[in-house]
């Protein structure tokens, strides 16, 4: 009883395990052709490990999350239940074939074991591939070769530090896999995943340090996504199916939506003369334009307070926020409102009823830590008090949580735009929405149409070095909706939207969160993505270029049959550019039916945009 087998449903992805001098290894292969050579998966160190019986499990069911980029989600595998003893500990390795990847999880029985361990599992991986991975605040890695990935993540000391989830590997032959992790709100006593690079070429380790007591303890799963191409990554449900399913038995209060945001605002001068800052009147201009253009939320950044101690926040003079709160209600306009834990403790307890009883729909929670066990509790504290929340500042990506407690609307598990008063380059926004997007929603504050004023260093919190931020209006747009999240925070001053409204109606359009359907209609991690979101019988299409520009042929083959279709296209022109021109765009519309094609040509740092809808 060493040998072991199962196949996905459609039996094109496989996962072979095997005993090997009493340590369990695993293969996957897709369509015929290995895709992970034999690796070994462990929780003790160089423990042995006993194989005690087989059970194979096929499932397949559908379930609709409260948000999400599908609508509706199948949750179809096969997969192996192994009774095993680890060095004298007993439990069970689950193995689940999914058609689009496989998963690995174990579980230890109540019982006495080591108060410590390692989840650990190897991957070999194919020969010449290229290596990305995210990298905290910047740009995200790669493409770099496996000799490359170890002169990346070694120190000056010598030693080879622990590099960022997920781990996206392009073969040669062009076939993507993606590395990470999911559900760790089922595991406790547990570090995140890190990943080690190995001795042999290819060879990398994925490892959680782990706290055990004698309670049954559960893991994490070990998540390897496969794709045809690095966009088929994004939108692949296995992450959110190995999640725990809800833990809310009401989730009528959880709307996701568009929010504005003072912070980058500040210093703007608008046309009339008005400088925006932390400031009562400020803040009843963005509720004013929130209600207006149907945004459901506003959210207040840091400094609306000066001081926190435990049980209590010392209020800014510099507004009146009992004020604001009542004028957001009267215009029917929701708020979030920013926490830092650096500023001071104000009770882990009293945080999130302090904040519901101020009336807030969210919360945004700034330096977190990598804290996995704290991360689950301030999502749950949160939950108990009706918030969203919005976790920032190097947060534990927590993969899949959205299904268990979908009030974790989004995370700054990226570089946000401007964030340390930077800006990102284009090619930094394509690699971001195509590596660290895999892990779930994204906080990135897209969405300037003051590009001119924001380089220029009219704003006090703009890029400490002027012009550095590359970009076009149209770019901007399309960058709301290719970023899927549930709070889509939109930057820019009110006056700025409305002097391109015509622009910003794609921005006001769009349905965030409650998503239909989702695909990646083209994916280049160094050049260029397009996006195509469904929401009944409308469709949203954002595209963005590296700053070389280009076209690419959008095949408009997902729309109905027989039927005609208004569609409004969201352009840059031939004289835009991300540097020397960003603001110049064109709005024009049109007629398109099933199987025609658009060539959407962008500038340097360009976009494109379209709204599609039957026609009346």
């Amino acid at each position: 009883m060493d040998n072991f087998h199962i196949a996905s449903p459609n039996e094109e992805v496989s996962i072979d395990i095997k005993l090997v001098e009493n340590k369990i290894n695993y293969r996957v292969n897709q369509k015929g052709k290995e895709r992970i050579g034999f690796s070994e998966l462990e929780i003790f160190d160089n423990g042995n490990v006993t194989i005690l019986g087989a059970k194979e499990i096929e499932s397949d069911s559908t379930w609709q999350p409260v948000w999400g980029q599908h609508s509706s989600i199948r949750d179809h595998f096969k997969a192996l239940q192994l009774e095993v003893d680890f060095d004298g500990v007993g439990g069970k390795l689950l193995a689940r074939a999914y058609d689009q990847g496989v998963a690995f999880r174990i579980i230890l029985n109540e019982g006495d074991k080591p108060t410590a361990a390692d989840f650990k599992c190897t991957y070999n991986l194919p020969e010449g591939s290229n290596y990305f991975f995210p990298k905290g605040e910047t740009e995200p890695v790669g493409p770099v070769k496996f000799a490359g990935l170890r002169e990346v993540v070694t120190q000056e000391d010598g030693k080879v530090k622990k590099f960022s989830v997920p781990l996206v590997v392009e073969s040669s032959d062009q076939s993507y896999i993606a590395l990470l992790e999911s559900d760790l709100y089922a595991a406790r006593g547990i570090d995140p995943m890190r990943l080690n690079i190995g001795e042999a070429s290819g060879n990398i380790a994925a490892v959680n340090s782990v706290s055990l007591n004698e309670e049954e303890w559960t893991s994490p799963w070990r998540v390897i996504l496969l794709g045809n191409s690095a966009g088929d990554l994004v939108v692949n449900t296995v992450p959110v199916n190995l999640a725990t399913p809800t833990q809310l038995d009401n989730t009528d209060w959880i709307k996701p939506g568009k929010t504005l945001w003072d912070w980058r605002v500040h210093g703007y001068t608008a046309p009339d003369g008005f400088v925006y800052g932390i400031n009562t009147e400020s803040y009843f201009r963005f509720i004013d334009f929130a209600a207006e253009k149907g945004i459901r939320y506003f959210l207040i950044d840091d400094s609306w307070y000066k001081h926190v101690s435990k049980g209590h926040f010392e209020l800014s003079d510099q507004l009146d926020l009992q004020e604001v709160i009542d004028y957001a209600a009267k215009k029917e306009v929701e708020l979030i409102l920013y926490y830092d834990r650096k500023h001071g403790e104000y009770g882990d307890e009293g945080l999130f009823p302090y904040y519901q009883s101020l009336g807030m729909k969210g919360i945004k929670y700034g330096f977190m830590g990598s804290d996995v066990d704290f991360t689950r509790a301030a999502i749950q504290k949160s939950a108990e008090s009706h918030l969203l929340i919005d976790f920032h500042d190097g947060p534990v990506p927590f993969t899949g949580i959205r299904r268990t407690y979908p009030n974790a609307i989004t995370r700054e598990y990226c570089h946000a735009q401007q964030d340390s008063r930077r800006a990102f380059t284009p090619e930094s926004f394509i690699k971001m929405a195509l590596i660290n997007a895999i892990t779930g929603p994204l906080d990135m504050n897209n969405g300037n149409f003051d590009l001119t004023g924001i380089n220029s260093g009219k704003r006090q919190k703009g890029p400490r070095k002027t012009n550095s931020y590359v970009s076009t209006v149209v770019s901007e747009a399309a960058r709301t909706l290719v970023i899927f999240s549930g709070l889509v925070c939109i930057p820019d001053a009110p006056e700025a939207y409305s002097a391109k409204a015509d622009l910003f109606e794609f921005i006001q359009k769009l349905p965030v969160g409650k998503w239909d359907e989702s695909r990646i209609l083209h994916s280049d991690l160094s050049k260029y993505i397009t996006t195509a979101r469904r929401h009944g019988e409308e469709w949203f299409i954002g595209s963005v270029y590296n700053q070389e520009g280009g076209a690419l042929d959008i095949q408009l083959d997902f729309l109905e049959e027989g039927k005609q279709y208004e569609v409004t296209f969201y352009e840059d022109t031939p004289e835009t550019h991300g540097k020397t021109n960003p603001e110049a765009y064109q709005v024009r519309t049109g007629k398109v039916k099933k199987g025609d094609v658009i060539e959407a040509v962008m500038a340097p740092g360009g976009g494109h945009c379209m709204w599609i809808r039957p026609s009346k």
